[in-house]
């Protein structure tokens, strides 16, 4: 027991302890630097990022992380959503699409980027993060918001669909009240999943997003040219809008999880 706690301890440490770190750093006083140890404790840097920077578009990649994101969001879960209704029945060529579809799972992240924009460059459009980098991130995303639908249809009980069609609903208000309602909670999933993989995503958007960075792309070029832990306080900002954004995701599927009715205590008789 005490040799599989001491290695569990030191994978958390390993997984949270560059976080921490962030965290710790972003706290410094005014003349912090980027490593340990602190000088001061100040909240001197978060007001500091809210000024103009010398270097870096952060607020600019920051809004463009999130548009795509939230635009990538949207497309998978509904893609996934109409996926995992199709699959429910065979058709002709469904093992070829589900393998076309997760294929790009196990290409390097590094050539899909490559390549996308070079085709991109070949057909003389301008790479962009509304087009070039959102197709990078949807060869991401998709599969797996595709993956978690599967496995949610293959325990979803055709019963119920069975019961709404015998009591005279069609087949839109069979999955508006009945199909959703159940699996809702997996779509949030998909949500959350899609727009997280597509928020700090590196290397599908380095060739494929064009020369306006998103907030990833943007904190890898401060790397080398940020001198002051105003990166620091932007990590810590990320990080913590990032849990808030899952709490609230939990916060709704618990609050949508169904209840059983109250019974009503009468008298013996």
């Amino acid at each position: 027991f005490y040799i599989l706690a001491c290695v569990f301890a030191l994978f958390v440490l390993f997984l949270y302890g560059p976080i921490l770190t962030v965290i710790l750093l972003s706290f410094q006083g005014p003349t912090g630097g980027l490593t340990f140890p602190m000088r001061g404790v100040s909240l001197h840097w978060f007001f500091d990022l809210f000024e103009q920077q010398a270097v870096g578009d952060i607020w600019g990649s920051f809004a463009r992380s999130i548009r795509l994101g939230g635009i990538v969001m949207l497309i998978t879960v509904v893609f996934s959503f109409l996926a995992g209704l199709a699959f429910r029945r065979r058709f002709w060529g469904a093992g070829s699409v589900f393998y076309i579809a997760v294929a790009s799972l196990i290409m390097p992240s590094v050539v899909v980027s490559l390549g996308i924009g070079s085709m991109f460059e070949l057909l003389g459009i301008e790479r962009n993060w509304y087009s070039s980098a959102l197709g990078a991130h949807l060869s991401w995303t998709l599969p797996f918001g595709l993956l978690i639908m599967f496995a949610v249809f293959n325990r979803f009980d055709p019963a119920y669909e069975e019961a709404a069609r015998d009591l005279g609903a069609s087949g839109w208000q069979t999955i508006r009240y009945v199909v959703l309602p159940i699996v809702l909670p997996s779509l949030i999933g998909v949500a959350l999943f899609g727009f997280t993989l597509s928020y700090d995503e590196i290397a599908r958007t380095s060739q494929s997003v064009g020369a306006l960075n998103t907030l990833p792309l943007e904190l890898q070029a401060m790397q080398t040219t940020a001198t002051t832990p105003v990166i620091y306080a932007l990590g810590a900002l990320t990080t913590g809008l990032s849990l808030a954004v899952v709490l609230c995701c939990l916060l709704l599927v618990t609050v949508m999880q169904p209840r059983p009715p109250r019974l009503r205590r009468g008298p013996w008789r």
